[in-house]
């Protein structure tokens, strides 16, 4: 049963019953049912307009999915692990190196040409890390 509904059905019985509203009883019991029967109103409103805000929100989230897999051009078969670079700064045709970095463990992919410059900001915790290779070249 509604809530409207049941406030109702009390305020009929509270009818039935032919309670004095001369009393202070009566006058408690007859503004409890008035305050119940506006807060379920406001209840019932409130229920309707989540309901509608729920909806609203899920085409909302489908659209944007839609719009992601256009930008992004994501296929469902893709796996999230791909060691490949989407973003808009790497070269595609640039060979990628995985760096751990010593502070927090974080695995980081870096091109060529980030390891040419010699160091790095870890982009997770901030710690520098450089990279010589002096002793390579000369082994």
């Amino acid at each position: 049963m509604e809530l409207t509904k049941k406030v109702a059905y009390l305020k009929g019985l509270m009818d039935g019953l032919k309670i004095d509203d001369s009393t202070n009883e009566g006058k408690i019991l007859k503004l409890m049912s008035e305050v119940l029967e506006e807060m379920a109103d406001t209840i019932e409103d409130i229920a309707s307009e989540v309901d509608q805000t729920v909806d609203l929100v899920d085409a909302i989230d489908e659209d944007l999915g839609m719009l992601e897999e256009d930008f992004y051009d994501l296929d469902d078969d893709e796996d999230e692990d791909d060691d490949e670079c989407d973003c808009d700064f790497c070269d595609d045709d640039e060979e990628m190196y995985e760096c751990i970095c010593p502070s927090c463990g974080d695995k980081i992919m870096l091109g060529e040409n980030i390891i040419a410059d010699g160091s790095i900001d870890c982009p997770n915790c901030g710690e520098k890390l450089e990279f010589d290779f002096d002793d390579d070249e000369d082994e």
